[in-house]
């Protein structure tokens, strides 16, 4: 990739991004269904609430049938629902899985404040709880199921500065993600580990640094163009805080001509996410290998249902801080890793995305180049 500083005439703003220019947000492949991964008859039965569909393809494409199949194989029926953004719907789902009589109840909420409300009707009715991927803050879920998020964030910090080079005082712009979920707030202190140090040295320098509500790939972009013309045009690096963002972010740079030119950094692996790795308008993403997630949740949500605690600590054997709540809440941190172009390779292998869904057009021999094939 070529880092360079360019200069660019004053611009209108403005830019109207749609769903399929962000290139983020088209279902990403689901995952094979395995054999057995229908729950038995009788199965107990657990609830689980997925956030949204619109700034991620990971919710359905990846994490409803993982946990489907892990859940399957603990001896679990896993009623999976999608509160699509809206948290009303979010505590009706809840509601009514509670009413159902589910064993445990498994949410990853839109915002601290609509999770904790529903784990604290759960916790009222014996239900344990498990939040999976965001801790809700201030919250009463018993367990917490997610990946080191501060790593998620110090990596993407690192990918930065790599892809950056040794350039001196390097123009970065930071586009966070929703201020609302924790794991944004996780995300952007890593960063700050490895980023202000350079900030502060004059090493690196932070142009703006804007929260997106909702984490909306649109909204992102729309914001990430008027802080790039308000700055004159320039941009070294830009913070993008999951390859939703990045996506519409690299079109924003398509639009000026800048694409392929400014370092951009990402998180989940998407399809679409490391297709631009490969093409070169992306620098980095992270991948957090969600089938180890979803395993991880169906082997505590089998031991909460029955009732055994010491089976559960045993599992969660690490602890997450709650500063609004002031608790320590028993968790499983899973390793994120880093993958630039020269290792999208290990996304592959992994079983996480087909080369098929990547392989394609004019890709197809960066592929072979990178050892990245079907077989």
């Amino acid at each position: 990739m070529r880092i360079r500083r360019t200069a660019l005439a004053a611009v209108g703003l403005g830019l109207v991004l749609t769903m399929a220019a962000c290139g983020q947000n088209a279902a990403a492949p689901s995952a094979p269904a395995a054999p057995g991964s229908a729950a038995p008859a009788g199965a107990t039965k657990v609830g689980v609430i997925l956030p949204e569909t619109a700034s991620s393809a990971r919710w359905e494409g990846f994490d409803k049938p993982l946990l489907t199949q892990a859940m399957a194989a603990e001896g679990l029926d896993a009623d999976i629902q999608n509160a699509q953004g809206d948290e009303q719907k979010f505590a009706t789902l809840a509601d009514g899985m509670i009413s159902s009589g589910v064993k445990v109840l498994v949410i990853a909420s839109i915002s601290s404040e609509s999770g904790a409300a529903v784990a604290a009707k759960a916790k009222a009715q014996g239900i344990p709880v498990i939040d999976y991927d965001r801790l809700n803050l201030g919250g009463t879920s018993d367990y917490y199921v997610s990946f080191d998020n501060t790593k998620v964030g110090h990596l993407q910090g690192e990918g930065l500065v790599q892809a950056l080079g040794n350039k001196q005082g390097a123009q970065v712009i930071e586009i966070e993600g929703a201020p609302t979920d924790n794991n944004a707030t996780l995300f952007y202190n890593g960063q700050q580990e490895v980023l202000k140090p350079l900030y502060d040295s004059g090493q690196l320098k932070l142009v703006a640094s804007q929260k997106i509500p909702e984490w909306d790939n649109q909204v992102g972009g729309t914001t990430f163009e008027q802080l790039l013309t308000g700055n004159g045009g320039k941009v070294d690096g830009v913070v993008a805080a999951n390859d939703g963002l990045a996506g519409a972010i690299i079109t924003v740079l398509g639009k000026y001509g800048l694409t392929g030119q400014v370092a951009v950094t990402g998180q989940d692996a998407t399809p679409d996410g490391l297709q631009a790795i490969l093409r070169g308008d992306q620098s980095m993403t992270v991948y957090k290998p969600i089938k180890q997630e979803a395993d991880a949740t169906a082997k505590l949500a089998a031991a909460l249902a029955t009732g055994d605690t010491a089976a559960a600590d045993a599992i969660a054997t690490q602890t997450e801080d709650d500063p609004k709540g002031n608790r320590q809440v028993k968790s499983v941190l899973l390793e994120p890793q880093l993958i630039t172009r020269d290792n999208v390779k290990t996304v592959v292998d992994d079983g996480a995305v087909p080369a098929s869904a990547i392989c394609v057009g004019n890709l197809a021999a960066t592929c072979q180049q990178l050892g990245i094939s079907a077989g």
